[in-house]
């Protein structure tokens, strides 16, 4: 219901600011079908595990998760898909993500970088995260988190399940407005 109502706002809007092509990008978003493209530019504490692992990294990544290490960095470009059915552009200008994974909040972010996809084109949204998994693991169940991270590695026993919210912010008139709602965008990953 909110979010017919938050649409049904966006149009009339539309209709009664003429040349208001922001608003009209930013409408367009709400139509998009976003999907999971892959995971790219992966480290795990300053290894490269972008083209696999080797069996040296995978001894060390498993001494890393059974561990017990006060930092274990891991950093990654999740690249999703978005697919604009309508009839002219989406953008936006900006962008807050939360990423959860396996009922984990595992982080939080925001991209000051303006997108757009042209009416009927699929174009690549690129969201560097950088997250500390030893920080995660004293905030929740280590096994979660290792299985997760196991996923990211590509030896992974189960599929992680995973939620990311997309709050976009627009430029209107040349004030930045946040989308009141999240965009929601599952998939999953991982496993066997």
């Amino acid at each position: 219901m909110k979010n017919k109502f938050i649409a049904a706002l966006l149009l009339a809007a539309i209709m009664f600011l003429p040349g208001c092509s922001s608003l009209q990008s930013a409408y367009n978003l709400k139509n998009c079908t976003y999907s999971y493209k892959s995971i790219s530019n992966l480290t795990l504490s300053e290894m490269n595990l972008s083209n696999g692992i080797s069996a040296l990294n995978a001894a060390k990544i498993l001494a890393l998760l059974n561990g017990s290490s006060s930092s274990i960095p891991l950093d990654f470009t999740l690249n999703l898909d978005v697919y604009n059915p309508n009839t002219s552009q989406a953008a936006f200008q900006a962008l807050s993500y939360i990423v959860e994974i396996d009922d984990v909040e595992f982080t939080t972010g925001y991209l000051t970088q303006a997108f757009s996809v042209n009416a009927g084109d699929t174009k690549q949204l690129p969201i560097t995260i950088g997250v500390d998994l030893a920080q995660l693991i004293s905030k929740n169940s280590k096994s979660a988190i290792v299985n997760i991270a196991k996923n990211f590695v590509g030896v992974g026993d189960e599929k992680s399940k995973v939620t990311v919210q997309l709050k976009p912010t627009f430029n209107v008139g040349g004030s930045l407005i946040a989308s009141p709602v999240y965009i929601p965008v599952h998939f999953s990953f991982g496993g066997k």
